[in-house]
Parts: C-alpha cells; structure tokens; sequence
C-alpha cells in the first residue's frame, strides 16, 4: 500500500489556517484523493472541528495539548481515519501557539513511521497585517516579546512561508514584507496567497504534494521563554444550545454577527489584543449547514467564512477566543456579551453547554529530536 502524505499546516492564531487547509482539502477532492482532516486544540470544543465536518471531510480532533505533547495522539488519531477512510493526505493543524514542530513532529514521524508516511515540508501560514506589527512595518497593537519569540521561531522552521490575505495589502506594503520574510528566512520558498479569494493556491499545493520535509538544521528553542509566551495567551471555549421560543426561528448569521460584535467591544474597552475569535452556529436539524464569523485583531471588524441559509429553529454555538489575556477576563466578557446579546433576543433561549477558560500549560513534547 502507497504511504500515506502528511501535510502539517503552521502559523500563529489568526492566519487564516483553517480557511487555507479548507480550501486545499477540497482541491484533494476534486483530484479524486482522499483526505483525513486532523485538528488540534489546547482544551476541547473547537471551531476547526465543526467547519471541517460541515463541509463533510472526515476528521479527527486532538484536544488537551498540542501535536508534539499529544504526539501519541496524533499517530492514533491518524490511523483511525485510515481505518475509516483510508486518506491519501492528511491535513494537520497544530495549534496556533505552537512553534518546534519539525524537531518534535516531522523528524519522528520520518523516523519512526516513515514506512506509513511521506512527510511533507512544513507551511506556515502568515496573516500579512499581524507580520507586518511584528516587524516593525507598520502601526498598531503589539503582541508582548515573548507571544513574539513563538511567532518568530514558527517562521525560521517553515520550510514555506504562506503569505496569507494578500488582498489586505498595497503592492508596496507587500513589497516590504516579502523583503522582510526573504531577508530573515532565506531558506524558506515564500508564497502569496488569498484563500478567502481563492488566489495563487496551486504553487502553494503544487510545493507541499510534491515534495518532502528536509529541513537543514534543527533550530534553538528556549523553552521557558516558548512557555512564557504560551502562558500569556488566554484560552476560553464555549458550546451554547440556542432554541427558539414558541416554535419560532431567529436569524442566526445575525446573531453571530451581534455577539462578535459585542464581545470586541468589550475586549477593546479593557485594551486586549484579540489574537483569533471565532464562532459556528450550526443547525440541529442539519450538521452540514453552518454559520461561521471570526475576528483576528482587536481593531478588525469580524469576518463570515459560512452564511447560514436558513432561520433556526435550534442549533449549538460554539465560540474559541484566543486573547493576550488572563482566562478569568475572557470568561467575564464573554458572559457580559451573551447577556447582552440575549437580552435583546428574548425568544431565543440560551443554555450553556460547556465553558473552559484556562492558560496553555508549559510545552513538554514526547519527542524531540536534537540534531539531524
């Protein structure tokens, strides 16, 4: 039986990972292969998961740490979808938080399991606004030294650098930023892609399918400062039922857009850097008809990636916010926006399935190999 391609699919929260690994699963799809979609969370009811089924591709979730602690996991998660489905190529998100990948991911898996997998080389996927107040090239909230250091190491072990949201830019801000990236990563092949816009993906895919992970070093890593910087970014996860009172239906893509809406607002007024928020709001008549918004900065407006068709009757809404913040901050906003918002929506009813706010624990990976 032919190996397996592994595709591990980078960058730091808010990229636009899921969009891009969407929209290159459905290229898969429409070549005949068959794909295994493999998500990844530091705590459990994640957003990817719920997109990746609504647009009916098999997945599989790795909750409670990233791939390189949950490395078992990740080889087990892998090989249920190949009990079931059997894919040609996995698509594997890790964590947006998460930099080491190829030393504690890619090179044991070649090692270990290279009779079952071709590895391919590792992407990172950038959003060009939040690279660009990295680097210094514009104005703009900034993210605290260490959140940066991750960033930053994420960048020296991609063997592709994926601009992302090229729309976002002019052609000289974009200039620059290339310059930057070429500067900085000279071993790395860059690529400029919109994935929303469905823009200059085949490189991207063509670079990634056809070849393998060779990475030419294994890259320093300072461990406290990587779990510094995890530490400082809040997690909260959340899963509402939403019904209709009276047998009623609400607007569902307004409901999203009221409650991103207001959930920025607050974190604003409190002077927090959003690093990702996104929400689903999914049918309970139907799992493959989904509504999905997310915000990547603080001073962004949210986003639809998924228009609901329909008014609902019922549905569940999960919502992940990833914040420079303490979790007992994030949690405290977000009840304060659902009461909000909910007060004005006196016939929709709203239970709360599941909440967890909590900080990143320090990285401890299963495997690192040291040297090549």
């Amino acid at each position: 039986m032919e190996r397996a391609r592994y595709i591990m699919i980078g960058g730091f929260l808010g990229a636009g990972k899921t969009t891009s690994i969407q929209e290159f699963a459905r290229h898969l799809d429409a070549q005949g292969l068959r794909v295994g979609l493999i998500t990844n969370d530091q705590g459990v009811g994640l957003v990817d998961t719920a997109i990746g089924k609504a647009n009916r591709f098999p997945v599989e979730e790795i909750a409670g740490g990233c791939f390189c602690c949950r490395f078992d996991s990740l080889v087990d998660a892998a090989a249920n979808l190949s009990t079931e489905n059997r894919p040609d190529v996995f698509l594997a998100e890790p964590v947006g938080s998460c930099t080491d990948l190829v030393a504690t991911v890619s090179l044991p898996l070649q090692q270990i399991y290279g009779e079952d997998y071709i590895v391919a080389p590792l992407s990172v996927v950038i959003d060009p606004v939040r690279a660009r107040r990295v680097f210094g090239l514009e104005e703009g909230k900034k993210l605290s030294s260490n959140v940066c250091y991750i960033y930053e190491k994420q960048l020296e072990e991609a063997e592709v650098i994926v601009i992302n949201k090229i729309d976002l830019l002019d052609a000289d801000q974009l200039r620059e930023l290339r310059q930057v990236l070429t500067d900085k990563y000279p071993s790395a092949q860059l690529v400029i892609i919109s994935a929303r816009e469905k823009q200059n993906l085949a490189q991207w895919f063509e670079a990634v399918l056809t070849g393998e992970s060779k990475p030419l070093r294994v890259m320093d890593v300072d461990y406290d400062r990587y779990g510094d910087g995890e530490a400082l970014l809040g997690w909260l996860n959340t899963t509402l039922r939403l019904t209709a009172a009276d047998d009623e239906e609400f607007d569902g893509n307004a409901l999203l857009r009221e409650l991103a809406t207001s959930l920025r607002t607050l974190l604003r007024a409190r002077d927090i850097e959003v690093v990702h928020l996104k929400m689903t709001l999914s049918s309970a008549d139907d799992p493959y008809e989904i509504g999905s918004i997310n915000l990547v900065r603080s001073d962004d407006e949210p986003h639809s990636s998924h228009q609901l068709t329909e008014p609902l009757e019922e549905g569940e809404l999960s919502l992940n916010i990833r914040a420079e913040a303490a979790p007992e901050i994030l949690e405290a906003a977000t009840v304060a926006a659902l009461a909000e918002v909910f007060a004005q929506l006196a016939d929709v009813n709203c239970q709360s399935t599941h909440m967890a706010s909590f900080r990143p624990g320090y990285p401890t990976p299963v495997h690192r190999v040291e040297k090549l």
